[in-house]
């Protein structure tokens, strides 16, 4: 079905589905988004290697900038209802480089975040295939790059589709998926803590105080790469505010949803550290925490000890963890292009909502094409180098949410004192989450720059620091290629998208209507 291009004159804004979440679907893409399952897998094992029994608290160190900067994002929400979200907002507040540059991080930190949960969606679901027949070591389908390739790029396409088809059927959908992940999450406490208590398990550990202390930290390099690699676990929240044009309340349930989210996962993440270090202990050997060959997928090495023949649960549970977090990842990113297309800092095709589905067609599209290209183009270069692009995803959400969290205090500068919840919520907290964050994608950019961070060396430095930084200058680049463009000037005079710019999204998303190529339908 053809597309039309929006009109910012229109009274619908931006013609998205209006009027579709509540706060509970808000709240379950919000989760979804994050991937708890398979984040869970992909970062347990490292954030203990790197501070050992201060992983639990290294968690919730983490949640509070992400708890801080969710306060900015609220904030920003209730006055600006923007689909673009860092990017309006770091327009409205720094003006048009600065809002650019923020729209290009959350872009590619979705486009690099797709091509992994691609592979370990293709990963999981042959090693899936591979227990149901019975496959020989030597002959592992889940070790057959191209068809575990083939299999990512379909979960990507199906997704996009699903994406493309509305945001109603999405969200149906993320909570079938969402409830299987919560629940296999459950088993998985569940049997640790018993195995626990009954002495079954491979090394029973007493919780620990100690675990919860933050004083207790003896090395601050491991520190700072743990708390890193928790902001990676947290992050995907923000997708509650990308979708606040369609909700039934875009100026406050975005907000509470963002923030029940985060404090969600707060109590997902620790609980279920928790039960594993009950159940594994932190030994360098066997099933420990400590082991680095565990590292990896800490489900995987314990699956069967802990479930027996049972232990496939937590196989579908990652598998769809990352084909769940497929199809929310790609929704703030296409949103956040539609808006950059409408207030001209993208080529107006980026505007396209489909008629029918209010969905952004193009945008969807191009990301799904786009992230399908990066994962192939990555992994027939070399798989190290792609794994070295998501231990540098840390930079780019660092740099997106610090933008935010530093909007919020200019953005809101003349009303910060006239009331202690102006100064805390909209000043205070944002500066101090967005300050912790600008020390966070600083130390990491040193430490990464280091040859022995990642898998690769590129230029004579840590492959993870070429990825990561170069990534954001990408976007320098392409900024500076489209303000070349005369369709560009509107943005980058500050005409299209400043301070004064309304809202595109109604008071009263009841009151919408829609118009297509000038008609009301």
């Amino acid at each position: 079905m053809a597309t039309s291009p929006i009109d910012l004159d229109r009274p619908d804004g931006k013609g998205l589905a209006a009027g579709t979440l509540g706060l509970w679907g808000s709240t379950v893409i919000g989760l979804a988004s994050t991937a708890p399952v398979y984040s869970l897998v992909a970062t347990l094992g490292w954030v203990v290697l790197a501070v050992g029994a201060q992983a639990p608290i290294a968690f919730i160190v983490a949640f509070i900038p992400m708890l801080f900067i969710a306060f900015a994002y609220r904030e920003l929400n209730n006055a600006v209802p923007d689909c673009g979200t860092t990017f309006t907002w770091g327009t409205k507040a720094f003006g048009p480089v600065t809002g650019w540059l923020g729209g290009w991080g959350v872009a590619v930190a979705g486009m690099v975040v797709l091509a992994n949960l691609a592979q370990i969606g293709g990963i999981y679901f042959w090693a899936l295939v591979d227990g149901i027949i019975g496959s020989p070591d030597d002959a592992l389908l889940s070790d057959n790059v191209p068809l575990v390739t083939a299999t990512g790029v379909v979960f990507i396409l199906a997704m996009t589709w699903i994406s493309w088809r509305g945001v109603e059927i999405g969200e149906r959908i993320q909570n079938v998926l969402l409830g299987i992940q919560y629940l296999a999450l459950a088993i998985f406490v569940i049997a640790a803590v018993w195995q626990f208590f009954t002495g079954t398990a491979p090394n029973p550990t007493p919780v620990d105080w100690s675990w919860f202390n933050p004083a207790a930290f003896t090395d601050w390099h491991g520190f700072t790469e743990a708390v890193l690699l928790a902001l990676f676990i947290y992050w995907g929240w923000d997708t509650c505010l990308a979708l606040n044009e369609e909700t039934k309340d875009p100026k406050r349930i975005p907000g509470r949803a963002a923030l029940l989210t985060c404090v969600i996962l707060l109590v997902t993440y620790v609980g279920v550290t928790v039960a594993a270090m009950m159940y594994a202990g932190l030994g360098d050997t066997g099933t420990g925490l400590g082991n680095e060959a565990n590292a990896d997928d800490f489900f995987l090495s314990i699956k069967d000890g802990l479930l027996g023949p049972f232990g496939w649960v937590l196989v579908v549970a990652v598998l769809i963890s990352a084909v769940s977090s497929t199809q929310t990842t790609i929704l703030p990113t296409a949103r956040g292009t539609l808006a950059m297309a409408a207030y001209r800092a993208l080529p107006r095709r980026f505007m396209n909502v489909h008629p029918q589905y209010k969905t952004p067609s193009f945008s969807t599209i191009v990301m799904g094409i786009v992230a399908s290209v990066y994962y192939i183009g990555m992994t027939l270069i070399s798989d190290n180098i792609l794994q070295d692009s998501i231990l540098s995803l840390g930079l780019a959400i660092a740099f997106y949410y610090g933008i935010t969290g530093y909007a919020s205090v200019w953005y809101f500068r003349r009303e910060l004192f006239a009331s202690a919840r102006n100064l805390w919520f909209k000043g205070i907290f944002p500066l101090l989450g967005a300050l912790m964050l600008t020390y966070a994608f600083v130390q990491s950019a040193i430490d990464m720059w280091d040859v022995d961070y990642g898998y690769t060396v590129l230029f004579g430095i840590g492959g993870t620091f070429v990825l990561g930084i170069g990534s954001l200058l990408l976007g320098v680049v392409l900024m500076f290629v489209w303000w070349m463009f005369p369709g560009a000037k509107p943005f980058f005079r500050g005409e299209s998208l400043n301070r004064e710019t309304p809202v595109l999204v109604p008071e009263d998303p009841a009151e919408f209507t829609r118009s297509i190529d000038g008609g009301l339908v």
